[in-house]
């Protein structure tokens, strides 16, 4: 790249952040108390409940991680992101987001204390907690790549860069700050990435030709041989986004923040068609990648490696600003998630009388501490697809089964969801050390649903517990539109 060129792109950049900043700390005007900052006061229009559900997904594990998975491994290699984040957005939309955004709750582990009791709520916390401080890590490191692309900048101070970016916007604003950038956001990403890749795949001789020299295996959707172990990982490639996120405060937290059920709902639809079409793209220009670039250092950089070299000074820009506009939208969700959980319910178990103004502080300063601990975490690992993906591990293995339980099946109690959640744990952990090649995230997950089964009946009562009782009718109409 041109000195020229390389001035071009970083005025584009900094221009950009200021945008960013301006935005996020406009946003901070609009927050007076606890719920402002967590769930933008529950008054998200449909426009901004899906642009910043989509624009949360779209992150560094699609725009960056899928794009170098589909140039080594084609298809088979993105399973879980799109097609698995995709497939968790429709669910989501269909059995749990109504039910979830009725209770009037502030988070999800704000669910397992309203449904369960104050232990499940805890053990919610400190499971979403490690998940999201990975997630915010893997979308640290793809920032740092760009700019070091890009710019020359080492990635390590790239990191610390689009790090100070993203806690400087969601400390000052929250959810307001989160929502409006990631609707500018989603635009920019919208635009720039379906604008763009026909002209990149135009350059590089046309999807037909590129097509023919990419393997036939490559696009396969699923495994044609293998034993077991290798159908369990696909499945699990499937399912560790596809039912663990939907125990993920992001999605569940932008449910809590639209205007009603209806809003909430549709914003999970039209999210999960934005996602598979929009998203393919990077994948696409991965797999193009590969054939145009066969010998890349680093695949994590495809993408930018393909832009600089076909695309003109301003749609270099353009394309830049919309990959760190997926990545900044997911950072500051991402970032925002633990610290909800930490403001809310970790302050509420220890301190039940806190005011209003604790709360906020306290969420607040929880942005910068997981802030802080995920970039120590980017700085030592590297991968970013891997980082995405294992982040999930933890809510698929043990909060999945309970509130999927907690919201369909009313003996579900309080000893079935700790039972679920610890056993959960454990199987995890203990699979992972003594079957290191299988999903152990997934094996997980029987475990955990015979735990809360055996549990819940051995000790519980068939009488929903109060707090559902105001959603029930709600689940009964669900159960029978779907015909169960």
């Amino acid at each position: 790249m041109s000195y020229l060129l390389r001035m071009y792109v970083m005025i584009g950049l900094a221009l950009y952040v200021l945008v960013m900043l301006g935005i996020g700390l406009y946003a901070s005007r609009r927050v007076s108390d606890s719920a402002d900052y967590l769930v933008a006061g529950r008054r998200l229009s449909l426009p901004l409940a899906t642009a910043t559900l989509s624009a949360t997904w779209f992150g560094g594990g699609l725009c960056i991680g899928a794009a170098s998975a589909a140039y080594g491994g084609g298809i088979q290699a993105v399973i879980a992101d799109p097609f698995g984040a995709a497939l968790c957005l429709f669910l989501a939309g269909a059995f749990y987001v109504r039910v979830l955004r009725r209770m009037g709750i502030m988070t999800v582990a704000s669910f397992f204390t309203k449904r369960f009791n104050g232990h499940a709520g805890v053990l919610a916390s400190l499971c979403t907690i490690p998940a999201y401080i990975g997630w915010v890590a893997a979308l640290m490191v793809a920032f740092g790549r760009i700019l070091q692309s890009l710019t020359g900048l080492d990635p390590m101070l790239g990191i610390c860069v689009g790090a100070g970016v993203v806690l400087i916007y969601t400390y000052a604003g929250g959810m307001w700050a989160v929502a409006l950038t990631d609707f500018v956001q989603l635009i920019i990403l919208v635009v720039g990435m379906v604008c763009l890749t026909p002209i990149l795949l135009s350059e590089m001789g046309g999807w037909s030709a590129i097509a023919a020299q990419i393997p036939a295996e490559r696009f396969d959707l699923y495994p044609h041989d293998g034993d077991a172990s290798a159908w369990f990982g696909y499945a699990r490639n499937w399912l560790v986004i596809g039912l663990g996120n939907l125990a993920g405060q992001d999605l569940i937290q932008r449910s809590l923040s639209s205007r009603d059920e209806k809003v909430a709902v549709r914003s999970a639809y039209l999210s999960g068609v934005i996602y598979l079409t929009v998203g393919m793209l990077p994948v696409l220009l991965g797999m193009a990648g590969a054939v145009i670039l066969p010998d890349l250092v680093d695949p994590d950089l495809v993408m930018m490696e393909l832009a600089q070299m076909y695309l003109p000074a301003a749609a270099l820009v353009l394309f830049t600003g919309a990959l760190l506009s997926a990545l900044l939208s997911s950072a500051d969700s991402a970032l925002l998630a633990p610290a909800s959980v930490i403001g809310w319910d970790l302050l509420r178990w220890f301190r039940p009388d806190a005011s209003e103004a604790a709360s906020l502080r306290l969420s607040r300063l929880s942005v910068a501490a997981c802030g802080l601990f995920a970039l120590a975490l980017a700085l030592h690992r590297t991968s970013v697809y891997d980082l995405m993906v294992d982040s999930w591990s933890i809510l698929l293995a043990t909060l999945f089964v309970p509130l999927t339980a907690g919201i369909w099946w009313a003996r579900t109690n309080g000893p079935g969801a700790l039972a679920a959640i610890g056993i959960g744990f454990v199987s995890w952990l203990v699979l992972m050390r003594v079957a290191p090649d299988w999903p152990a995230d997934l094996l997980a997950v029987p475990f955990a649903l015979v735990a809360l089964i055996v549990v819940s009946l051995a000790t519980g009562s068939t009488t929903p517990p109060r707090p559902l009782l105001d959603v029930d009718d709600e689940i009964i109409q669900t159960r029978q539109r779907v015909g169960w």
